[in-house]
């Protein structure tokens, strides 16, 4: 991610959205717990905006594509207005940037932890990890308010918004006052992977960081 210093976002971002579902209850908590649960793959659309802490910082918008098989799989794409790729293959985290020709690797348990990715990672990383409460309804969504237990995760707090069918929005803020707020679309609950989908090759030249 190349917006004015939000690179160091990336992982927590794109490890955050491993799963989606479509609950249809009135409850935030409710509608988070069936999406953490019951779904364990899909793919969709996304917009992100990076609002910096003071108004006059202006607004930085990205876009690409999101595809998820639970557990720990994911690939993130961003393709506007620079190019990225992120892929969890269930062991290893790898981010891609073409224009600096580098790759950077991680384990992706240490990737985890009380991140946003533990919100929808399964098992019991969602209890274990935030102080999870209802945040009422705003702009057609049903809210969640995660906070993290610990500073590790980057993030102050997270806030999640359904709609009817699926997770549509998140909104996380930084100790700084900076804000992520990323739109959801197109989701499909029931896409068809390619093998390779998951997978992830250095590009020969690149330079690879550990």
């Amino acid at each position: 991610m190349k917006l004015n210093g939000a690179r160091h976002w990336t992982v927590a971002l794109a490890v955050t959205l491993t799963c989606f579902a479509s609950p249809t209850w009135s409850s935030g908590l409710d509608r988070l717990k069936s999406f953490v649960q019951d779904t364990q793959s899909g793919q969709a659309q996304f917009t992100q905006t990076n609002l910096g802490a003071k108004a006059s910082s202006g607004a930085q918008n990205s876009s690409g594509t999101f595809q998820f098989s639970r557990p720990g799989k994911f690939r993130w794409e961003y393709q506007k207005p620079y190019p990225q790729t992120i892929v969890g293959d269930g062991h290893t985290l790898w981010i891609w940037d073409p224009d600096l020709k580098q790759v950077t690797r991680k384990k992706l348990n240490e990737s985890l932890g009380s991140t946003p990715a533990a919100i929808l990672a399964g098992d019991n990383a969602l209890e274990k990890g935030f102080h999870l409460e209802e945040a009422g309804a705003s702009e057609g969504l049903e809210w969640v308010l995660a906070t993290p237990k610990t500073a590790e995760s980057g993030f102050e707090k997270i806030r999640l918004g359904f709609d009817a069918s699926s997770l549509a929005r998140m909104e996380l803020q930084d100790s700084f006052g900076h804000i992520i707020v990323i739109r959801f679309t197109q989701f499909n609950k029931k896409p068809h992977f390619e093998p390779d989908t998951f997978r992830f090759t250095p590009p020969p030249g690149a330079d690879v960081i550990q």
